[in-house]
């Protein structure tokens, strides 16, 4: 069984290979989205490895940070990314504190978000915000699932990062058919080899099964497509600009959001 502590090692003489790989390539772009890594990643393993509490934690911060980028993509009111970021936050404590209750909880952050247009009496852009509200509650509450899945979160992490670096470089070098209109640099020659590393991945962490298979191969992929059709919507090219070399968070955590959400179904 892959724990924290086997991860922690692998994780990194990861960051170290990536950092000479960095500095060797002389490009300014991935010397700083590796400064980035070299923060986050001891910070995002320092968290699992203090247990739920740990992975709460770390939800709850990135879910608000989350919402607050999602919020400024899709426009809305500081009282809808109030009511928002509050439902998120609700679903991840239900996750650590009273799992039975996690669907409940959901149920009512949905009512309380649907409310916030509706007693504000916007005839114009109610039901924008409101769908806007109901997709960014679906979407950004899958961080709950941190909490559960411990360890195994932290390897889809791990495999998807990998997967979504490959396919980048690989649908450069290998070019071919575009993978959607929504994102128009990624080829499937990327895609394919993308999920292959990740699959690769996982098989060195054993932890391969076809549920884990499926959420990098498959989940990763389309959480990405998601992104981007939400920033082309809101024609942005990021969804921030503090996050060195790579945007914002969003950018960082679309892929993992859906493979989370395809392993809590298959799982």
């Amino acid at each position: 069984m892959t724990t924290v502590a086997s991860l922690a090692p692998c994780l990194g003489g990861a960051l170290l290979l990536g950092g000479i790989a960095a500095a060797a390539s002389r490009r300014r772009e991935l010397l700083m989205r590796w400064c980035a890594w070299a923060v986050g990643v001891p910070l995002v393993t320092g968290a699992f490895w203090w247990g739920r509490p740990g992975a709460a934690a770390l939800a709850v911060t990135v879910g608000v940070v989350a919402v607050l980028e999602f919020g400024g993509l899709m426009q809305l009111p500081w009282a809808d990314r109030g009511v928002l970021a509050a439902a998120v936050v609700g679903v991840v404590l239900a996750a650590w504190l009273a799992p039975g209750e996690v669907l409940r909880v959901v149920a009512v952050g949905a009512l309380a978000v649907a409310a916030v247009p509706l007693l504000s009496g916007d005839a114009e852009h109610g039901l924008r915000r409101l769908g806007a509200g109901l997709l960014g509650l679906a979407w950004l509450s899958v961080l709950a699932a941190l909490v559960p899945l411990g360890a195994s979160a932290l390897v889809v992490f791990v495999a998807v990062s990998v997967a979504d670096i490959v396919a980048y470089f690989a649908g450069q070098g290998l070019g071919g058919p575009r993978l959607s209109p929504l994102s128009p640099a990624k080829r499937w020659s990327g895609t394919v080899a993308g999920a292959a590393a990740g699959l690769g991945v996982l098989a060195v962490l054993s932890a391969l099964s076809w549920p884990m298979a499926m959420a990098v191969a498959v989940g990763g992929p389309v959480g990405d497509l998601l992104e981007s059709m939400i920033k082309r919507g809101a024609g942005a090219k990021d969804s921030g600009r503090w996050l060195a070399g790579s945007g914002g968070l969003l950018d960082r955590i679309d892929s993992l959001l859906v493979a989370l959400a395809v392993l809590l179904v298959l799982r």
